[in-house]
C-alpha cells in the first residue's frame, strides 16, 4: 500500500506533467502552423495568356501537384460508409492515435460540420496538415472525403458571407518562413502566393513575431 507521501508525489508529478503536455500540444500545433509549404508563382505566369509551355516549366512542382490533386479529389464521389471505414482502419493501424478519438470521429462525424472537426483538438488536424505538407498521397487519399466536405463547406460559407461584405474583406495570419522563402516572396511581388493547405485567419490584426530561420 502506498504511503500518503507517495500519493502526494504522484499527484504533484501529475499536476506538473499536465501543463507540460498542454504546452507541448500547443507547440506542436504552432509548428504545424509555421510548416505550411508555400509556392511562389511569378507574375508573368499568372495571367491567362501566360500559361504556355515555357511558363508552365517555371511553375513550382509542389504547386502543380497540389492543383492536380485538388482537381482529382473534388471530382471523386465516394462519401459512403466505405470511405469512413477505410480511414478508421488506417488510423488504428498507425498505433499512435487514441482509440477514443477514432471512435468519436466515426460515431459523430455526420453530427458536426467539417470545419468543427478540422478545428477540434484531435488527431485530424495534425494528420491532414502533415499529409498536405508532405504531399503524402496515401494519407490524402484516405482523407479524401473529409477534404472534399471541408472544401464544400468553406465554399458555402464564403457564398453566404459574401453578401455581408460590400468591400474587400481583409483577414490576418501570421506565418513563419525561412530567409530563402522570404526572399522568394519579395521577388514574386504581384504574383501568386499559393498555400498547399487550409488556412486559419482572423479578422482582427495581431502581433506575430516571425523568426526568419535558415532553411536546411
Amino acid at each position: 500500500m502506498k504511503s500518503m507521501k507517495e500519493h502526494l508525489d504522484v499527484l504533484y508529478k501529475y499536476r506538473q506533467i499536465e501543463p507540460i503536455c498542454k504546452q507541448l500540444a500547443k507547440a506542436t500545433r504552432a509548428c504545424d502552423h509555421d510548416s505550411i509549404p508555400m509556392s511562389f508563382v511569378p507574375q508573368q505566369c499568372t495571367s491567362d495568356t501566360a500559361f504556355n509551355e515555357k511558363n508552365l516549366d517555371r511553375l513550382p512542382a509542389a504547386y502543380m501537384y497540389s492543383v492536380i490533386f485538388k482537381d482529382i479529389i473534388l471530382e471523386i464521389d465516394d462519401d459512403g460508409e466505405k470511405s469512413m471505414n477505410t480511414l478508421v482502419q488506417f488510423c488504428r493501424q498507425q498505433g499512435k492515435i487514441p482509440e477514443t478519438e477514432i471512435s468519436e470521429f466515426k460515431r459523430e462525424y455526420r453530427e458536426r460540420s467539417p470545419v468543427w472537426w478540422y478545428t477540434e483538438q484531435m488527431f485530424l488536424f495534425g494528420m491532414l496538415n502533415h499529409a498536405l505538407r508532405m504531399l503524402d498521397m496515401e494519407v490524402m487519399t484516405k482523407l479524401g472525403f473529409f477534404i472534399r466536405h471541408l472544401h464544400i463547406q468553406l465554399k458555402e460559407l464564403h457564398r453566404e458571407q459574401l453578401v455581408d461584405f460590400q468591400t474587400v474583406l481583409t483577414v490576418y495570419r501570421g506565418q513563419g518562413m525561412s530567409k530563402e522563402d522570404f526572399q522568394k516572396l519579395l521577388d514574386s511581388e504581384g504574383g501568386l502566393l499559393s498555400f498547399n493547405n487550409f488556412l486559419s485567419t482572423s479578422k482582427r490584426p495581431f502581433t506575430y513575431f516571425v523568426s526568419l530561420f535558415e532553411s536546411v
